[in-house]
């Protein structure tokens, strides 16, 4: 990933706001995320606060969503479908708070798909439903090639 794709605190803080959302982080969950964090290169005050956010619940709305880009939302919106799709199962609940997840990071209904399918691919590698072995930086990185292709087709529609 290059310097200007690098993801910002607020899209891990915006993962842990919403894998607070039924109450509680598991310890794969937030392994996964700060895994993700450190990987990214972020600061040591950034990890801090990501580590923070890991063991008091943090709400979305108190994530300044201004900053991210596209990208960073499609990304947010792939890994809450993930963490919901976790156990099996997407419950009433589940659906309905990633629909207003979906709603309230402005992802287009069609990206939403797409991004359930991307969270969908790379957890169906080996280990990769697997919370440790879960590659978020692999879900970013194809997010981003399929973004920038989609982007492209548009643009040149011979």
């Amino acid at each position: 990933m290059n310097a200007s794709a690098r993801l910002s605190k607020d899209v891990f803080l915006a993962l842990f706001a919403v894998a607070w959302a039924d109450g509680h982080v598991h310890a794969d969950e937030a392994d996964a995320i700060v895994r993700c964090a450190v990987d990214e290169g972020l600061e040591l005050d950034e990890i801090d606060a990501i580590e923070r956010a890991a063991r008091e619940p943090v709400a979305l709305e108190a994530v300044d969503r201004t900053a991210l880009s596209r990208e960073d939302r499609v990304f947010i919106y792939a890994v809450a479908w993930w963490v919901a799709k976790m156990d099996g199962v997407v419950t009433g609940d589940e659906a309905r708070t990633l629909a207003a997840l979906g709603e309230g990071l402005a992802v287009p209904d069609r990206a939403r798909v797409i991004a359930e399918a991307i969270a969908a691919e790379v957890a169906s590698l080996p280990d990769g439903d697997r919370p440790s072995r879960y590659d978020l930086s692999k879900v970013r990185r194809i997010i981003g090639e399929r973004l920038t292709n989609t982007t492209e087709a548009r643009r040149d529609p011979g």
